[in-house]
């Protein structure tokens, strides 16, 4: 009986693998770039000049839109709260304060062209790292549906 339990346990300390790092498979799309340890503390990156890669060249905000934010606020709870949380990190960055970090056109083209911002965007290339190889899933949201996610994300 104790070779049976001997000979259980050298098999199941035999099956341990290899320690090589793995690649990290996440949901919505592949990325192929290694996964990196994020700082938890870390101060994000700030960058209000980029315009990131999209339809949207330059976005000026002017008074409060008090109905489009309402839309933005329904619209972030049925397609962005999976990844995103308004005041904390999460499996994406936190949405408060992000026009203090990223310029609202930046902020409107990854809403509306996350696949080739995060294939040729600094920024996007730098957070895809910092979170993990988490790539932002296209909601394929429409100008206006943007617009309005925009608008909400300035009351928060």
């Amino acid at each position: 009986m104790r070779q049976l339990i001997l000979l259980m346990s050298l098999l199941l300390i035999s099956c341990g693998g290899d320690s090589t790092p793995k690649k990290k498979i996440t949901y919505g799309q592949k990325s192929t770039v290694e996964t990196k340890t994020v700082d938890e503390n870390k101060t994000p990156f700030i960058d209000l000049s980029a315009v990131g890669i999209g339809p949207v060249e330059s976005l000026t905000f002017t008074d409060y839109n008090q109905e489009l934010a309402a839309t933005g606020k329904d619209l972030f709870g049925q397609k962005c709260t999976a990844c995103h949380k308004t005041d904390a990190r999460y499996i994406g960055p936190s949405l408060k304060g992000i026009y203090d970090r990223r310029n609202p056109a930046w902020v409107m083209n990854i809403m509306l062209n996350p696949t080739e911002m995060i294939k040729k965007d600094p920024i996007a290339i730098q957070l895809l790292k910092d979170y993990n190889n988490v790539v932002m899933y296209n909601q394929n949201l429409t100008l206006d549906e943007a617009r309005a996610l925009a608008e909400y994300f300035r009351d928060l």
